[in-house]
């Protein structure tokens, strides 16, 4: 089994939950897809090293990472999978204390090649918001990897902030969860 087929089926087995829940977007929805319970079990967490890991070779990145708590496991898989990359977290805010740092990890230098990670786009809100937050630190943003796309527009916006870097879901809704009832 591929690396793609694995982590699919370990979101369905593992990170879909079925029945009303409300978004980050604040939207309600018949359905969720909670990526970490999926990709921190071992052939999740190794399928998502290899996907993540050749994305970031073929896009030269340098760095990965993307806001905190969606992006940590796919960033740290890209190190997992072998990547020659930094991996980074962006804070929504920076830190009142300490370095007071919004970009944490290793110092990232002028001219990185970032590859923002996310686990789940809906709205794309939180990928533009690494994206945003990378690029204001003067750093390049070569691509963007989402482990699942709910298919809901975030993909347009994710497009937009990036200037067009490529993006690419390693999986989408379609793939865990075909037959779901809101499916157009």
């Amino acid at each position: 089994m591929s690396a793609k087929d694995t982590l699919i089926a370990e979101l369905r087995a593992h990170a879909l939950i079925v029945g009303e829940v409300t978004l980050t977007s604040g939207a309600t929805a018949q359905y969720y897809v909670d990526a970490k319970r999926a990709i921190l079990r071992p052939a999740g967490f190794a399928a998502l090293s290899e996907l993540v890991a050749g994305f970031a070779r073929q896009w030269e990145a340098t760095a990965v990472g993307g806001l905190t708590m969606g992006a940590d496991a796919p960033a740290c898989a890209a190190l997992a999978g072998g990547a020659d990359v930094k991996a980074f977290f962006v804070r929504k805010e920076a830190k009142a204390h300490g370095l007071q740092r919004k970009i944490e990890g290793p110092t990232l230098d002028p001219g990185e090649r970032c590859l923002i990670v996310e686990d789940v786009v809906t709205s794309g809100g939180s990928t533009v918001q690494a994206i945003e937050a990378v690029r204001a630190e003067g750093y390049d943003v070569v691509g963007v990897v989402s482990v699942l796309d709910r298919l809901a527009g975030g993909a347009a916006k994710i497009a937009l902030a990036s200037s067009d870097a490529p993006y690419e879901a390693l999986a989408t809704i379609d793939d865990v969860y075909p037959d779901r009832p809101d499916r157009a």
